[in-house]
């Protein structure tokens, strides 16, 4: 079913911020551990940036890149360039300057807005590097698109400028002038090549995704979410921001996830809903602060297994808690349930397709439908699809259909009644012998062991099978369970080709590499138990 949602909420930011500051401008918008910013103060920054963004010669289609902490400078930032039709580059303020320079270089940035340190990370190095023409004056050979650099903080360049001599520019109010189908934001993914790839999306495609994400969190006005979502990702800008914008809630962001600064924030700021991952919510499950934290949660957005999502209903008091299935390239979100939905449900992560958003499960090869119950990879047409990859059309034209269908690379399977699983991604999947093995499946068995707080499964190499799963555990603090112990349990709840070859227990999965968004970077993992394998053969 190909539906349109015109007509059914705003799709232009600058229409939903309107909207929100007119139905609640003492409403608080935007809460950080330092900063508080009301509706009516977003919409009168957002209109003061985007004067200065036109004082600077920003004007439609331009690209203007972001590479600054969550809080409302990003917010104000995002939704002035958009209000202006121009595009929206979120940086990731982890890259390092051989990146840094490829996001630049290959989005054309014109206008970047950097803050000079943020946590530990010293940005100014970062850029310096990448562009070393920033300490006398731009253009730089290596980023000819690049004239103008604006920094937050105290470190500026001899090339750059500050973020107050940039406000100080504007002028006289500029009106807004942005449609719906402007393209909004270059959101660079790295998919399944080596490079980054800048996935196209629209003001009417992330707002209407918003929308209804939102829509079925159960989000209302004057809730309170929070996210500690990084705003350079689309489940920040997306699913954090615009979904607050759209159902005029309070956005409650951190610059980093930690688990017990988070329940911290939860107590203080009462908040209603929150979003996270496996990762992020076993982090707050398993925190020592936890049992005493006060806690008012109604819901949660949750990309988690079955058995992560009925803790969080049990023991974090999220019995509205929702579950989702999306990628960047369809803006993000294509399925979810929906608070109003039976608990079982929910629980059992059964998604519905959003809205006008069509779902198939297609064999990877032939693209030919899996029947029902089957799995295979999941394609997706809709209002959320990407236009394509940003001056890769080769890279678009693999994975977007003529008439639409996007390939996501990801395995699942659609029920009797047009609800979606979501098993895990295809470049993931074990293949042993002639099986395929899912890693969140396992994973999600070992997560229901009491003495197991985290578990990550990944498949290496085996000379006869192809490839094995093997498990890394991080225990319960106090737990004794043994390797062994762990695998005598799992066996009478899998069959024998899923059961792991090893077990293997660690202390936390950050020396391996995590992502800003809390997730486990599985090559790394795979090349540990590669070693280990090898050096037990080695004895």
């Amino acid at each position: 079913m190909d539906v349109e949602p015109a007509g059914i909420c705003p799709l232009t930011t600058d229409a939903a911020l309107r909207r929100a500051a007119t139905i609640a401008p003492d409403l608080e918008a935007v809460v950080t551990p330092h900063d508080r910013v009301t509706y009516a103060e977003l919409a009168a920054e957002v209109a003061r940036v985007r004067s200065a963004l036109a004082a600077a010669g920003i004007g439609r289609g331009d690209h203007v890149g972001i590479c600054l902490g969550n809080g409302p400078a990003w917010v104000a930032l995002f939704l002035a360039v958009g209000s202006l039709g121009a595009v929206a580059v979120p940086v990731n303020t982890r890259l390092r300057s051989e990146e840094f320079a490829y996001v630049l270089r290959q989005a054309r940035v014109r206008v970047l807005f950097l803050a000079d340190r943020l946590l530990t990370a010293d940005l100014t190095g970062v850029l310096r590097q990448a562009c070393p023409a920033v300490d006398r004056a731009l253009p730089d050979p290596a980023l000819p698109d690049l004239r103008r650099v604006v920094v937050a903080g105290a470190d500026v360049p001899a090339g750059a400028g500050s973020w107050a001599d940039f406000l100080a520019a504007g002028g006289a109010d500029v009106p807004a002038g942005c449609t719906p189908d402007d393209v909004l934001l270059v959101q660079y993914t790295s998919g399944t090549t080596s490079y980054p790839k800048g996935v196209l999306l629209t003001h009417r495609s992330m707002c209407a995704d918003a929308f209804f994400s939102g829509g079925r969190l159960g989000l209302r006005t004057g809730d309170r979410f929070h996210s500690a979502r990084p705003f350079f990702h689309v489940a920040g800008t997306t699913l954090s921001i615009l979904s607050c914008l759209q159902h005029v809630a309070t956005l409650v962001a951190m610059e980093r996830f930690e688990a017990g600064e988070a329940l911290r924030l939860f107590e203080r700021e009462r908040c209603t809903h929150f979003s996270g991952n496996d990762t992020i919510a076993l982090m707050l499950l398993n925190h020592p602060d936890r049992a005493r934290r006060r806690l008012v949660l109604r819901g949660a957005w949750l990309a988690a297994s079955p058995t992560v999502v009925r803790r969080v209903i049990d023991e974090l008091g999220a019995r509205e808690c929702v579950v989702g299935y999306g990628l960047s390239e369809a803006s993000p979100n294509v399925a979810q349930s929906a608070w109003w939905e039976p608990e079982s449900v929910r629980a059992a992560a059964r998604m519905l397709p959003e809205p006008g958003v069509s779902v198939r499960v297609c064999d990877p090869s032939s693209g030919v439908d899996r029947p029902v119950g089957t799995p295979g990879e999941i394609v997706v047409r809709g209002w959320n699809v990407m236009l394509g990859y940003y001056d890769l059309p080769a890279d678009t034209a693999a994975v977007l259909s003529p008439d639409g269908w996007l390939r996501t690379g990801d395995l699942g399977r659609l029920g009797e009644d047009g609800r979606l699983e979501f098993l895990g991604r295809l470049k993931e999947i074990i293949r042993v012998g002639g099986e395929n093995v899912a890693p969140a499946e396992v994973e999600n068995v070992l997560h229901r062991h009491p003495d197991i707080r985290q578990a990550v499964v990944v498949g290496v190499p085996d000379p006869r099978l192809v490839e094995v799963p093997f498990a890394f555990v991080v225990l319960n603090e106090g737990s004794a369970a043994t390797p062994e112990e762990l695998l005598a349990w799992l066996r009478p709840h899998l069959a024998g080709f899923k059961v792991p070859r090893r077990v293997c227990l660690v202390d936390g999965f950050e020396r391996f590499g995590v992502t800003a968004s809390a997730k486990v970077q599985k090559r790394h993992l795979v090349a540990h138990a590669v070693r280990l394998l090898a050096a037990e053969d080695a004895r």
